[in-house]
């Protein structure tokens, strides 16, 4: 008897490991241009625009715009609030990845990891 209940306790478990996974705790990741129709908590990798202004410490927080990286839709533009750690590599000009919620106009971000160029540059002949 108490091999079945282990059993269908860990068949349960699996079962809510595999549902989280791969639909209970995704974040949808986007560009700039596909925010139009969202909402909530998402992921945005973006090019930051400069000026950069602000503190993330304090009660306004570090400002600044992101746009898409490339494409055709370089001119939809996302304002960005963040409070927390400002990571070192991060200032206008750089490729990164913000999580926060989005309210339709602005995204309250999170977390802001940077894209370090040079690991992602073709290899000079």
């Amino acid at each position: 008897m108490r091999l079945v209940i282990a059993l269908s306790v860990a068949a349960a478990l699996a079962v809510f490991l595999l549902y989280t996974s791969f639909a209970g705790g995704a974040t949808p990741s986007l560009k700039p241009s596909q925010l139009a129709g969202h909402r909530g908590k998402l992921s945005v990798s973006g090019y930051v625009l400069g000026p950069v202004k602000g503190d993330p410490h304090a009660a306004g927080g570090l400002r600044f715009k992101l746009r898409d990286i490339d494409g055709p839709r370089q001119s939809v533009r996302v304002p960005v609030v963040f409070h927390g750690s400002e990571p070192d590599l991060f200032r206008a000009g750089r490729h990164v990845y913000v999580v926060g919620n989005y309210n339709g106009a602005s995204l309250a971000a999170t977390s802001i990891t940077t894209k370090c160029p040079s690991k992602y540059a073709p290899a000079k002949s």
